[in-house]
């Protein structure tokens, strides 16, 4: 079998496999992760509940716009998360929810100040 036979063999496959995934839809898209704006101001959490997904991963991009308040720090003990809330920051916080539930989330405080993400 020459170099050139041996090629076209290979790419005959390729092409026959793909074409089976597109069939079948074996082959699936990782699902598009979700932003969502969250701030903390001199009234609290906003917006103060969120819905999710379980298993549709996301994003939660969370801003401190007030010093007025104890929530320089946001915790998300289902999920391990503790970050530190730099003034007018924008902070990524991404996780992916698991299993169907409410979670709590908020300052460090023992969540004084707080929100809540349901997720169906």
């Amino acid at each position: 079998m020459t170099p050139s036979t041996k090629a076209l063999k290979f790419l005959a496959a390729l092409a026959l496999a793909s074409l089976l995934v597109a069939l079948t839809g074996t082959a699936r898209a990782e699902p598009k992760l979700r932003v969502i704006k969250v701030a903390v101001t001199a009234k609290g959490v906003e917006p103060g509940s969120i819905h999710l997904k379980k298993g549709e991963p996301v994003e939660l991009r969370v801003t401190r716009t007030t010093d007025e308040t104890c929530a320089t720090q946001l915790v998300l003990p289902a999920y391990q998360v503790n970050v530190t809330l730099p003034l007018n920051t924008a902070v990524p916080i991404r996780f992916t929810p698991l299993k169907p539930g409410t979670l709590k989330y908020g300052c460090a405080m023992g969540m004084m100040i707080s929100g809540v993400l349901v997720i169906e």
